[in-house]
C-alpha cells in the first residue's frame, strides 16, 4: 500500500552531497590535513592580552610614552632575595648590580634599574619592608611575540640561585608568558580527558560504535580547520590565546550537537522503514535545516563581539564562527556522504546488543521512543501555571547575586599559586609600599616651566587616593609623572584615583595610563557598546525564527526564554569566582571581582548554545504543529521526539566544558564551568519545562502572525516539509490528517512549496 505522505524523491542538496560520497570523503581528508599543517603551532602566535580599548585615552598615552620615554613602564620585574640577609649587604649589593648590568646588555631590553642604582625618591618602592626582598625593573620591547620570545631566552639565565641572591621573574609580561604556557598545557589536557568521555556517550546514546564515531569526526574537522583559520588571521589580526579554548569547546560540542541531531533523524527514518537515499532526503529537508538555522542563530551571538573594540571579545568571534560554520558545513556536506555509504550499516556495532544478550529480557511490544518525554510534557501542560511561575522564580532567584557583581581586571591571581609570576606579584602586595608593579602614570603634553610641573605635582599628590608621586620627568615639550594608587593597582580606590587625575586642572594637556585607567576605559567602551550587542542578537534572532517558524510569538518567547535561563550562570559566576565560594574544591584565588570582559562572553556563548537547542525543539514542534494542526499535541510530540536528544546533546556539549574548566587559569575554569551549567540548566529546565509550559497558556495564538508577515514567510520563510508520520507515533483517530486537503491542511502542501522556493 502506498504511503501517500511520503515525501517526495530527494533532490537538491541530498543530490549534491550524494552525487560523489567517497570523492567528497576523501577531498575533506585532504583538505583536513592541509589544516593540520597551517594550524599546527598555532597557540605560539596567539597573544595574551587584548583587553584594552585601541582608541582609549590610556591606549594613546601608553602608546606615546613607550615612543617617547620607553623606560618609563617596566613590564619585567626581578624580585632579588637576598635570603634572610639584607638587600644592602655588600655581597647582595655587588650581586645585584652585576645581575641589572647583565640584563641591560641583552638585545630587546631597555630602561634597567635596581634598588641599588635608583635615585634617593624612588628607591623606598623597590625595596621590601622587611629589607629582605629588592627589586631589578627592565621593559621587553617589541610586540607580545616579540617580548615572548625575548623573556623565553634571557629567562633561564636570570631566575634562580645566583652567589648570595635568588632571583624569581614577575611583571605583566611574566604573567602573560606564563599564562599562556599554561594554557597550552590546560588545553591539551581538556581534550585528552573530552574526547574518549564524549565517545563513551554517544556509544550510550547511539548504541552503535559506528554511528558514535561520526559526530566525533565531524568535531575534529570542525576544530582542525578553525586552528588553520585563526593561524591565517593572526597574520592580519591580534588574536587572544584564550579563544582557542572556545575553539575546542564549540567545534567538538556544536559538531557533536548537529551530527547527533543529523545521524538521530536518519536512523529513525530507516526504522520507520525507509530506504537510505530517502531517509537521507527527509534528514536534510527537516534536520539538516534546523541545523543550519541552528548554527545561523549561534553565529550571530558570537558576531555581536565584533562590535566591542576589545581584540580579546573580537577573538572570540572570529573563532567562534568560523568553527560554527565549519561544524555546520561538516554536518550538513560530509556527514551526508559517509551517511549513504553506510546505509544500514550505520547501526553496525551495536555495543548493547551484547547486553540484551544477556539479560535475554521476555518479549514485549515495541515501546514507543520517548514517552517518558512525552508523559512529562503532558503532566507540564496540565500544570502549566505552576511550572512556568515555579521554573520562573527558581531562575529569577539563582540569578540574584549578580546584581552584587564588581568588575575587574585579569592579573596574578589567575595563575596557580605554584606559578613563579604570582609569587612574585603577592610579594610585592604583602612587602612592598604601594604596588610597584599597578602605578599610574600621566602624560603632560605641551610647553611648562619648572614651577607649573611642581605646582601641578603637588596638586595630585594631594588627591586621595595617591599614595606617593615621583616625577616629573621632561623630554622636550613632554613630561611624565608616576603616582602610586593606595591599595591594589585596580580596587576602587585605584579608579576613583584615575577619574581624580583626569579632573585635576593643568596648565598642559594631561593623559593617564597605567592597569587602572586600562580598566575604566574598557568598562566604559563596554558599557557604552552592549546595548548595540544586545540589540543585534535580539533583532537578527527574532528575525531568523521568524523565519522558521512563522510565527511571531514564537521568536519573542525563544529570546525570553533563553535570556532567561543564562540567570543560574551569571549567578554562579558571582556566588563563586568573585565572593569565593567553592574556591578551596575548584583550586583558584578570587581577586572579588569578575574580569569585565567575561560576562560579555559568556553571554555571546551561553546565549547561541541556548537557541541552538531551542530551534531544536521549536523546529520539530512546528513539523509537528504543520502536519497535524493539534498545538498541545505537537508540543507533547516535539518534546518526545528532542527531550532526549537535547539531553544527551547538552550533557556531552557539558562534558566538554567542565574539561575545559579544568584549567588552572581561572577566566578559562569560569568559562568552561559557567557555559556548562548554563548549558545544563537550558536543557533541563528550561527546553523541559518552561517551553511547553508557557506554550501551553499561549495555545493557538502561538502560531499567529498577522497577514503582512504571513504573506512575506510565505514568500521567504523555509519550511521542513510534512514527513510521513512515523508508525510508532499513535495519535487519537480523530486527530489524525486525511489523506486530502483539510482546512489546516492546504493542497498547496510544503513539499510543493519547498520545491517552487529550491
Amino acid at each position: 500500500m502506498t504511503d501517500v505522505n511520503r515525501p517526495p524523491a530527494p533532490g537538491g542538496w541530498t543530490r549534491l552531497v550524494t552525487a560523489r560520497p567517497r570523492l567528497s570523503l576523501l577531498v575533506a581528508l585532504v583538505i583536513t590535513a592541509l589544516a593540520v599543517v597551517i594550524g599546527s603551532g598555532v597557540a605560539d602566535h596567539l597573544g595574551n592580552g587584548g583587553w584594552e580599548d585601541p582608541a582609549a585615552e590610556s591606549t594613546y598615552a601608553a602608546q606615546a610614552l613607550e615612543r617617547e620615554f620607553p623606560d618609563s613602564q617596566p613590564n619585567l620585574l626581578l624580585l632579588v632575595d637576598a635570603r634572610g640577609a639584607s638587600v644592602d649587604s655588600p655581597a647582595v649589593a655587588a650581586e645585584a648590580r652585576d645581575l641589572a648590568a647583565r640584563l641591560a646588555t641583552e638585545k630587546g631590553v631597555t630602561g634597567v634599574a635596581s634598588y641599588w642604582q635608583a635615585a634617593p625618591s624612588a628607591a623606598p618602592a623597590l625595596r621590601a619592608e622587611d629589607g629582605h626582598e629588592a627589586l631589578i625593573v627592565a621593559r621587553l620591547t617589541g610586540d607580545e611575540t616579540a617580548m615572548s620570545r625575548t623573556l623565553d631566552r634571557i629567562g633561564p639565565g636570570l631566575r634562580g640561585i645566583h652567589g648570595p641572591v635568588d632571583v624569581k621573574l614577575g611583571g605583566m609580561i611574566a604573567i602573560r608568558h606564563e599564562m599562556q604556557s599554561i594554557i597550552k598545557e590546560d588545553l591539551t589536557r581538556a581534550e585528552l580527558i573530552a574526547l574518549p568521555v564524549t565517545l563513551l556517550l554517544l556509544v550510550m546514546v547511539f548504541g552503535s560504535a559506528v554511528a558514535a564515531l561520526l559526530p566525533l569526526g565531524i568535531g575534529i574537522v570542525a576544530i582542525l580547520g578553525t586552528n588553520a583559520i585563526l593561524r591565517a588571521l593572526t597574520e592580519l589580526a591580534d588574536i587572544s590565546v584564550f579563544a582557542i579554548n572556545l575553539t575546542t569547546a564549540l567545534g567538538l560540542g556544536l559538531a557533536v550537537d548537529y551530527a547527533l541531531f543529523i545521524v538521530r533523524r536518519f536512523r529513525e527514518e530507516l526504522d520507520d522503514g525507509a530506504d537510505p537515499l530517502t531517509a537521507l532526503g527527509t534528514t536534510l529537508r527537516t534536520a539538516g535545516r534546523t541545523v543550519l538555522f541552528s548554527a545561523l542563530t549561534v553565529a550571530v551571538s558570537l558576531a555581536a563581539m565584533l562590535v566591542f573594540p576589545q581584540y580579546f571579545l573580537r577573538s572570540f568571534a572570529y573563532s567562534g564562527i568560523a568553527v560554527v560554520l565549519l561544524a555546520a558545513t561538516a554536518a550538513l556536506a560530509l556527514l551526508p556522504a559517509a551517511l549513504i555509504l553506510l546505509g544500514h550499516r550505520v547501526n553496525s556495532l551495536d555495543l548493547r546488543r551484547l547486553l540484551r544478550r544477556r539479560a535475554r529480557p521476555a518479549p514485549t511490544a515495541p515501546r514507543e521512543r520517548g514517552t517518558a518525554w512525552g508523559r512529562t510534557a503532558a503532566l507540564v501542560m496540565r500544570r502549566a501555571p505552576f511550572f512556568a511561575l515555579g521554573t520562573t522564580v527558581v531562575l529569577v532567584l539563582l540569578g540574584l547575586p549578580f546584581l552584587d557583581a564588581k568588575f575587574g581586571t585579569a592579573d596574578d591571581r589567575q595563575l596557580p599559586s605554584s606559578a613563579e609570576s604570582r609569587i612574585v606579584q603577592q610579594h610585592l602586595r604583602e612587602s612592598f609600599p604601594g604596588n610597584p608593579g599597578g602605578s599610574l602614570e600621566v602624560l603632560a603634553d605641551g610647553h611648562a616651566t619648572e614651577a607649573q610641573y611642581l605646582a601641578y605635582k603637588e596638586r595630585i599628590t594631594a588627591l586621595p587616593g595617591a599614595l606617593r608621586v615621583d616625577g616629573p620627568l621632561v623630554k622636550g615639550d613632554s613630561a611624565y609623572f608616576t603616582v602610586q594608587p593606595r591599595g591594589e593597582a585596580v580596587d576602587e580606590t585605584a579608579q576613583h584615583l584615575v577619574s581624580d587625575l583626569r579632573a585635576t586642572d593643568a596648565p598642559f594637556g594631561t593623559r593617564v595610563t597605567g592597569t587602572a585607567a586600562v580598566l575604566v576605559d574598557s568598562q566604559h567602551a563596554i558599557g557604552e557598546r552592549l546595548p548595540w550587542a544586545v540589540a543585534f542578537i535580539v533583532v537578527v534572532t527574532l528575525f531568523l525564527v521568524f523565519l522558521l517558524t512563522g510565527s511571531v510569538l514564537i521568536p519573542l518567547q525563544a529570546v525570553v526564554l533563553n535570556a532567561l535561563s543564562l540567570t543560574a550562570m551569571f549567578g554562579a559566576v558571582v556566588w563563586v569566582f568573585q565572593d569565593g565560594h567553592l574556591s578551596g574544591l575548584l583550586a583558584f584565588t578570587s581577586p572579588g571581582s569578575i574580569e569585565t570582559t567575561l560576562p560579555v562572553l559568556m553571554f555571546c556563548v551561553a546565549f547561541g548554545l541556548s537557541m541552538d537547542y531551542g530551534v531544536f525543539l521549536i523546529s520539530r514542534i512546528k513539523e509537528e504543529h504543520d502536519r497535524t494542526g493539534d498545538h498541545e499535541g505537537a508540543v507533547r510530540r516535539g518534546l518526545e521526539r528532542t527531550g532526549g536528544l537535547i539531553t544527551a546533546a547538552a550533557v556531552i556539549l557539558a562534558v566538554v566544558m567542565v574539561a575545559i574548566g579544568t584549567s588552572r587559569v581561572t577566566n578559562t575554569k569560569m568559562l568552561g564551568l559557567g557555559i556548562a551549567l548554563a548549558v545544563v540548566m537550558d536543557a533541563m529546565i528550561v527546553r523541559s519545562l518552561l517551553v511547553p509550559a508557557v506554550m501551553r497558556l499561549t495555545g493557538r495564538a502561538t502560531w499567529w502572525a498577522p497577514a503582512p508577515l504571513r504573506r512575506f514567510h510565505a514568500r521567504f520563510g523555509v519550511d521542513e516539509g510534512a514527513a510521513r508520520i512515523p508508525p510508532s507515533i499513535t495519535r487519537p483517530p480523530q486527530k489524525d490528517p486525511a489523506p486530502g486537503p483539510t482546512p489546516e491542511q492546504p493542497t498547496d502542501t510544503n513539499e510543493n512549496r519547498l520545491t517552487t522556493r529550491g
